[in-house]
């Protein structure tokens, strides 16, 4: 693994899927409790509300999937991650149209709003991660694909604590509590420019197609499942020349 990991064609894709993930910070806590506080001008949601929006949420993230298997498979990696990561930069200011009650002076109900904003960001979040799924597949070496896959889903899963915590602390530098959100448009601010910030990274996703091959052919070659596939090739080729010398 070590001596897959640095080769530029699988190291450079894996940084740039964690500063994705990393610079993603979260500030869904401080907008959970903006959502549910009852004073003027602040939604004042029922909990039960907002967990309907989770769940009809979820049912967005299919619909991602969806939308990513019939009409964004056959795409170049870097051509799709670029656009992925673009409309999850953008369609993050509808979460700060929303903060900023923007969505009252356009007329748009807070539940009609906020429904829209959860079905548009899911759909794009899933749209924007299914192609890292393939793309981690796509740096697998034979014989060792589970365990490298491990790996890269270890890593992945350090950039989401990473933005957990980067969100975390860019809410208590800005002092937003569980009743001041005077700055809490600010953080959705900083988020959103750091979600078109990581575009400055697309250099290191491959141009290639998403059923390219790109693990490195030396790994190929000397892969355990390649010596044994050519074990069994040189064994039926032996098992033929046999055969044929007994006629």
């Amino acid at each position: 693994m070590v001596r897959t990991i640095k080769y530029p064609v699988v190291w450079k894709p894996s940084l740039y899927m964690f500063l994705s993930l990393a610079l993603s910070i979260s500030t869904h806590e401080g907008q959970f409790y903006w959502y549910t506080n009852k004073t003027p001008p602040n939604p004042g949601f029922l909990q039960e509300f907002v967990g309907l929006v989770h769940a009809i949420g979820a049912v967005a993230s299919m619909v991602g999937v969806l939308i990513y298997h019939k009409c964004l498979k056959d795409y170049p990696f870097r051509s799709i991650l670029f656009c992925a990561q673009l409309l999850y930069g953008v369609s993050g200011l509808l979460d700060l149209t929303f903060v900023l009650r923007w969505n009252l002076a356009l007329g748009v109900p807070d539940a009609a709003f906020v429904i829209l904003e959860e079905c548009v960001s899911r759909v794009v979040g899933r749209v924007r991660l299914m192609p890292m799924m393939v793309l981690s597949t796509k740096l697998c070496p034979p014989g060792v694909e589970g365990t490298f896959f491990a790996l890269l889903m270890c890593i992945d899963s350090l950039g989401m604590l990473a933005a957990k915590a980067g969100g975390a602390a860019v809410l208590r530098a800005l002092h937003v509590t569980r009743d001041d959100f005077a700055r809490l448009w600010l953080a959705v601010l900083l988020r959103n420019a750091l979600r078109l910030a990581t575009l400055g990274a697309i250099c290191l996703v491959p141009t290639a197609d998403q059923t390219d091959v790109l693990v490195p052919r030396e790994l190929l070659v000397s892969s355990p499942a390649a010596v044994a596939g050519d074990d069994e090739e040189r064994l039926q080729l032996a098992m033929l020349t046999a055969h044929t010398d007994d006629v």
